[in-house]
């Protein structure tokens, strides 16, 4: 069984360079072990995301489940969820909260803007990428087979 004492889930694209590179920025900021990750082309993502009545096909949307497997989890999407996780970080990120100031028209826009062109400038693997040996506990689509 995974550990959920976690609080932040992100389901990524598996294939996306830019969300992989996110990961591994956020792996390498995350001394209080906050995070966990699951690709949404996992079964583990799609289970998850059908409690919210989500279809995983989309992989524009990024999701984030905070407090997951807390009696308190919520889902958040898209500008929502890179907010939280920028916040999450701590330190001179967390003044990506203020972002939430700015008409969620606007952040969306922006969001849908980078969704667009991520594969064109940051790449587009074949397949999901393993993650090293020392964060693989961390994916929780590679160690459990039900969600929280």
């Amino acid at each position: 069984m995974p550990d959920t004492s976690s609080n932040t889930l992100v389901l990524y694209d598996g294939v996306c360079g830019l969300c992989n590179g996110l990961n591994q920025f956020l792996l390498k900021r995350d001394p209080d072990n906050h995070f966990r990750f699951a690709s949404l082309q996992s079964e583990f993502a799609a289970s998850l995301l059908k409690r919210y009545d989500i279809n995983a096909v989309d992989l524009d949307t990024v999701y984030v489940v905070a407090d997951y497997g807390q009696p308190s989890q919520r889902l958040l999407a898209r500008s929502d969820a890179v907010l939280h996780v920028l916040g999450q970080l701590g330190g001179v990120w967390s003044v990506f909260r203020a972002g939430r100031v700015f008409p969620k028209t606007v952040r969306e826009a922006l969001y849908n803007l980078v969704a667009r062109y991520r594969y064109r400038v940051f790449g587009k693997y074949e397949v999901c990428l393993m993650p090293e040996e020392k964060y693989r506990k961390k994916f929780l689509d590679l160690v459990a087979t039900q969600p929280s």
